[in-house]
C-alpha cells in the first residue's frame, strides 16, 4: 500500500486507515507530517534567501540593532557584531537545514529521533507555544501600522481610534482583525502558499529599506553620525559587540530549531547553502548598512536617536510615499509572522492530533488561539513578556543542543525515516514507552541553568550569552549520557513520503 499523493487542503480523512502506507501508525502520521518526495521538491536557493531577505529585516531586529547605538556602539562596532552572529548563524542554520533535506521531515517528526516518539511532543510544543503567542503579539504590532495608514488615508476614523473595547481601539480591533484573516487565508493554502508569499515580499522589503535608507541620506545632505554621544571603548566595546553577536543569534533561536520546516522542501544541500550564504552573511550587512544610515543620519539630522524604522517612515513629508512605506512594513511583517510565527504551531498541533489536524486545520486553530488570548494585553504585560515567553525561550536552546548532538555526533546522521512513524514497542525510536530518557534529563539541568541564567540577578553578566551556553550544555549533558557504540539503521522516507505541494 501505497501513500495517496493527491493531497489536497480540504477533504482530508486519516481515520481511514487504508489511507496510510503499511506500517505507520495514524497517531504518528498524516499528509503534511509524512517526508517529501526528493522529486518535486520546490525550495530553491532563492527561495532559501528570500526568507531571510524578510525575517532579517524584520522591525523587531532593526529595533534591536538601532538600539545598540543607544548602548554605545558605533557604525563599525555594530557592522562587526552583526557579521560575527552572521557567521555563527550561517553554520547553523545550514547544519539544522540539512537535516530537513536528508530525511524531509518537519520538526516535530525531526524530534522523534532524539526524544521519542511521544517525548516529540515536549520540543514541539514549547515551540508552537511561544510561537502562536508571537503570532499574535506581531499581529497586534503590525495593526498599529495599519491604524496610522489608515488614518492617513481617512481622517474621518480618528473618532474610532477613542473608542476602547477590551484594551484595544476599535480602530485597532478592524485593523487587528483584518490582517488576522489575510495570514490565516494565506496559510491556509499550504507550505506552497507561504513559499510563494515569501519569494513575493522579499525584494519589496529590501527595496523598501534601501530606498528608505537612500532617502535618510540624502535628507542628511550625505552626512552621518558614525558613532554615539557616549561611544564605548576599549575592554567595554568588545563585551558589548561580543555580547551582542550572541543576542543576534538567540534572536534566531526559534528558527534554527524548526529550519527543517522549510528545507524539508529544498531541492538540494547546495541550494540551502547558497541561500543561506546571501540571505545571511551577505543580507545581513546590507542589513547593517541600513542600520548605520537611518541612525546615523537621523542623528546628523536632528541630533535624536530613532527607536525603529517606523519613526523613519512617519516622518516622511509625502503622504503617498508614506503610505506606499507603510504597506511594505505591513507586507513585511506579514511575512515574518508567517515563517516565524504560524509553521512551527501548525505542525506541533498537527503533531499532536494528526487523525484530526492536518496543516490547514492546525493553522486555523492556532490562529484562533493567537486572536482570544488577546495579545495586545499580553504584550503590555511585563510578566508575561519576562516570564512566560522568557522561561519558555531559555529552553529553546538545550532544545537545540540535545536534537543537534543527538543527529550528528551520536548517529552521525543516520536515521530511520520510516521507524519515526511506528508505535512498535521494538521500534527504535520507542525508547521507554515513547520517551528517550536520556533528552529528558539532559533537558531538565540544561533547561534550569538557561533559565537561572534568564532570570538571576547576579548572572546578568550571563545572560548576553545565555543560548549558547545552554545550547551547549544540552549537548554536553546528552552526549555524556547517550549510549555509544550502537548501530543506527539508515533508510530515507521515499516509501511513505508524498509529494512537496498541497
Amino acid at each position: 500500500m501505497t501513500a495517496n499523493t493527491e493531497h489536497g487542503t480540504a477533504g482530508l480523512d486519516l481515520s481511514l486507515d487504508d489511507r496510510l502506507p503499511e506500517g505507520v501508525s495514524p497517531r504518528l502520521y498524516n499528509h503534511d507530517l509524512a517526508p517529501t518526495r526528493r522529486e518535486g521538491r520546490t525550495w530553491s536557493a532563492y527561495n532559501i534567501f528570500a526568507l531571510w531577505a524578510n525575517d532579517v529585516h524584520s522591525l523587531g531586529n532593526y529595533a534591536f540593532a538601532i538600539g545598540l547605538f543607544a548602548l554605545g556602539l558605533g557604525a563599525w562596532q555594530i557592522i562587526g557584531a552583526l557579521s560575527f552572529g552572521a557567521l555563527f548563524l550561517f553554520i547553523l542554520l545550514t547544519l539544522s537545514g540539512y537535516m530537513g533535506a536528508k530525511t524531509g521531515v518537519p520538526f516535530p517528526v525531526m524530534s522523534r529521533i532524539s526524544f521519542g516518539t511521544r517525548g516529540a511532543q515536549i520540543p514541539a510544543m514549547i515551540r508552537g507555544g511561544v510561537a502562536i503567542v508571537w503570532f499574535g503579539i506581531q499581529t497586534y504590532l503590525a495593526s498599529l501600522a495599519l491604524d496610522v495608514m489608515l488614518l492617513a488615508l481617512m481622517p474621518g476614523l480618528q473618532p474610532l481610534s477613542q473608542q476602547m473595547v477590551l484594551g484595544l481601539s476599535v480602530l485597532g480591533w478592524l485593523s487587528f482583525t483584518v490582517l488576522w484573516i489575510v495570514q490565516v487565508v494565506i496559510a491556509c493554502y499550504g507550505m506552497e502558499s507561504i513559499r510563494k508569499y515569501e519569494a513575493f515580499a522579499g525584494p519589496v522589503i529590501l527595496l523598501t529599506f534601501v530606498l528608505l535608507a537612500g532617502w535618510v541620506l540624502y535628507s542628511a545632505g550625505g552626512q552621518l553620525r558614525w558613532t554615539p554621544p557616549d561611544a564605548l571603548t576599549g575592554t567595554a566595546m568588545w563585551v558589548q559587540m561580543l555580547g551582542a553577536a550572541s543576542l543576534w543569534v538567540a534572536i534566531y533561536g526559534t528558527f534554527v530549531l524548526n529550519f527543517c520546516d522549510f528545507t524539508r522542501g529544498a531541492t538540494s544541500k547546495r541550494a540551502i547553502v547558497m541561500g543561506n550564504f546571501w540571505g545571511i552573511p551577505i543580507n545581513m550587512l546590507i542589513f547593517g548598512a541600513v542600520v548605520v544610515i537611518l541612525a546615523g543620519g537621523r542623528l546628523a539630522i536632528d541630533g535624536t536617536l530613532i527607536q525603529s524604522p517606523t519613526d523613519v517612515v512617519q516622518a516622511i513629508p509625502s503622504k503617498p510615499l508614506l503610505i506606499l512605506a507603510s504597506l511594505s512594513l505591513l507586507i513585511l511583517t506579514i511575512a515574518v509572522n508567517l515563517m516565524a510565527n504560524f509553521v512551527a504551531p501548525a505542525y506541533a498541533l498537527a503533531n499532536l492530533f494528526p487523525r484530526h489536524l492536518d496543516f490547514r486545520r492546525a493553522a486555523i486553530v492556532s490562529a484562533v488561539i493567537g486572536f482570544v488570548i488577546l495579545p495586545w494585553n499580553l504584550y503590555n504585560s511585563p510578566i508575561v513578556i519576562a516570564y512566560f515567553l522568557g522561561g519558555l525561550g531559555a529552553c529553546l536552546g538545550p532544545l537545540f543542543g540535545i536534537v543537534m548532538a543527538d543527529y550528528w555526533m551520536v548517529r552521525q546522521q543516520r536515521v530511520d525515516v520510516p521507524a519515526l512513524y511506528s508505535e512498535d514497542p521494538a521500534g527504535p525510536y520507542h525508547y521507554a514507552n515513547g520517551f528517550n530518557p536520556p533528552a529528558i534529563r539532559a533537558l531538565v539541568p540544561s533547561a534550569a541553568i538557561s533559565v537561572l541564567i534568564a532570570f538571576l540577578p547576579g548572572l546578568q553578566a550571563l545572560s548576553h550569552f545565555s543560548w549558547f551556553i545552554a545550547a551547549g550544555l544540552g549537548a554536553l549533558f546528552y552526549y555524556v549520557i547517550a549510549p555509544k557504540g550502537q548501530h543506527y539503521a539508515d533508510r530515507d522516507g521515499e516509501k511513505i513520503a508524498v509529494a512537496m505541494t498541497h
